[in-house]
């Protein structure tokens, strides 16, 4: 995004980086998702919240040449991946809900690199 916003990138990017070490840590010892995975989550979800909230704003206020229905999108399908990912490991107790979670840590920084691309103007 912006430089003003570069601090907020990275946090998506390094939360999800280390939301990815406890996953396939739990993945390796063969674990179900465990409560303080979920909170790590939680505390995930809350900071691509206040992403979608600032790149709005400044969605709003740039003058760059930027396809807003995309990056809003982008926004908006961040905000869902990790919920949809809870809600499906909830329901599948099992190793594979824990794998469930890495997918959907690893959407939703992919989703973090292509939002660069298109703030970028590189649509």
């Amino acid at each position: 995004m912006a430089v003003v916003t570069d601090w907020l990138t990275w946090t998506v990017v390094g939360v999800g980086l280390v939301a990815l070490v406890v996953v396939a840590v739990a993945l390796v010892r063969d674990q179900e998702p465990q409560d303080r995975t979920f909170a790590l989550l939680a505390g995930y979800e809350l900071v691509v919240l206040v992403q979608l909230v600032v790149g709005c704003v400044l969605l709003a206020r740039t003058d760059r040449d930027v396809e807003g229905v995309l990056f809003v999108s982008y926004l908006v399908g961040n905000c869902f991946a990790l919920p949809v990912g809870v809600f499906w490991s909830l329901a599948e107790r099992t190793r594979w809900g824990t794998a469930v979670l890495g997918v959907a840590v690893l959407t939703v920084v992919a989703l973090q690199l292509r939002l660069e691309t298109i703030w970028g103007g590189g649509a």
